[in-house]
């Protein structure tokens, strides 16, 4: 297993270049089941999550050929494919489930473990099912896994109970097949959602409405092959924004989309930090010597905070002058980073579904642990600023959503050593 040593930096500086988006390229690469033909997929982040997806798309049949030095994937699902997936692939990552309603669509029969994944909340897949069902699909539990069948799904009226984005996806993967037309309502507006449409459309379907909450979907014969680039990861690009502004450094971002962060950008502001558009791209300047001010946020579905940002600016707030409220209301247990911060000298007190945080002058590195993804990423950007070294274990979660972050934030002028322990 390897680990971060991380050691104390000065102010980060210079430019970076997001890769393309995880939640992004993880939906588009399970459509491309439903493509008769070879598709190409650009902007391809190298993460494992994506080799995950590759190599569950392999075992179901479709041919995948990955050119990491280009960021490019070629995959063809023209040959025989499987419509049972196979455990140990999606016990790792949730979003295996999104070839459930591909599978569905082509050939009328899908079997499926239920998912894995970070371990931040229940995250039923009950709304993905309820649609499902709604276009025509039997469905059937047995022994932890979920089948459906359907001899041809019929288009319908359906509405989310929540603004899934999973279930968003996998309804809409379903019905682009399906006889009729079919209305999503209450859906999710996520950039990732109107990135799958586009690359749906860009292969014969009709898609339209993605990035409101209504979607109306004509359902065609088939799909044809179709060249697509993912859009930038706005994760990623937020994560570096943080790197800057804990620092009190000086970033450019590049290959990001500015609209994709609104609320991360006026939290940034309201934290005493600048954000200007350049000729190069987003530059975030946080002022040598610049004091950090207390803001609140709480995370609710986009467009308003992501809550795959809320433990990266919370690792923020630490720092920042003041008391500050951050309120999760989109998963239920996405505050295990805090008693890892709180190892490092972090003065946060947990009350219900709100984390009450009182600035401290700094922080001490220790040792502490990537309890998930993003958690990883909050405590990597703690370790940034904190007197003394930090080690960071299970950092495979990192891994699993970030294209060489460490090697990115060095390269701006961290002190991050991965090592491998023995």
């Amino acid at each position: 297993m390897a680990k971060f040593v991380i050691k104390k930096c000065p102010p980060l500086k210079g430019l970076v270049k997001t890769c393309g988006s995880k939640n992004a390229v993880l939906p588009v690469l399970a459509a491309a089941i439903l493509t008769d033909g070879a598709s190409t997929i650009r902007d391809v982040p190298s993460l494992s999550d994506v080799l995950t997806m590759e190599k569950l798309l392999e075992s179901l049949g479709v041919k995948v050929n990955w050119d990491k030095g280009r960021d490019v994937i070629s995959i063809s699902a023209s040959g025989k494919l499987h419509s049972e997936a196979a455990y140990e692939l999606v016990s790792k990552m949730r979003a295996s489930f999104l070839v459930m309603g591909p599978l569905l669509a082509r050939l009328g029969e899908v079997k499926v473990p239920l998912p894995g994944g970070c371990a931040i909340g229940t995250r039923p897949v009950d709304l993905h099912l309820k649609g499902f069902s709604a276009l025509g699909a039997h469905i059937l539990f047995e022994h932890g896994f979920v089948s459906a069948k359907a001899k041809r799904l019929k288009g319908a009226k359906i509405y989310l109970d929540f603004p899934s984005v999973g279930a968003t996806e996998n309804i809409m993967m379903a019905a682009v097949m399906a006889q009729g037309q079919t209305i999503l309502e209450n859906c999710a507006v996520e950039p990732e959602i109107v990135d799958l449409s586009n690359f749906l459309n860009s292969a014969g379907a009709e898609v339209k409405g993605a990035g409101t909450d209504t979607i109306k979907i004509n359902g065609v014969k088939e799909l044809k092959e179709t060249d697509h680039t993912i859009i930038p990861d706005r994760i990623e690009a937020g994560t570096f924004m943080v790197a800057a502004a804990i620092t009190n450094g000086d970033i450019t971002i590049t290959n990001m989309l500015a609209d994709h962060l609104k609320p991360v950008i006026a939290k940034l502001k309201e934290a005493n930090v600048s954000v200007f558009e350049t000729d190069k791209g987003i530059r975030v300047d946080a002022g040598e010597g610049k004091k950090l001010k207390s803001s609140d946020i709480k995370t609710l579905p986009y467009p308003g905070f992501p809550t795959d940002m809320q433990a990266q600016f919370m690792a923020l707030l630490t720092l920042a002058e003041g008391t500050s409220i951050v309120t999760e209301t989109v998963f239920e247990n996405r505050f295990m980073h805090v008693g890892e911060l709180k190892r490092m000298g972090a003065d946060i007190k947990i009350e219900s579904r709100s984390a009450v945080i009182e600035g401290v002058k700094m922080l001490t590195g220790a040792q502490v642990k990537a309890t998930d993804l993003r958690a990883g990423a909050a405590l990597m950007l703690a370790a940034l600023t904190a007197q003394g070294a930090t080690e960071i274990s299970d950092i495979y979660h990192i891994d699993r959503g970030y294209c060489n972050l460490d090697e990115k934030l060095n390269s701006l002028g961290a002190r991050i050593e991965r090592v491998e322990d023995n």
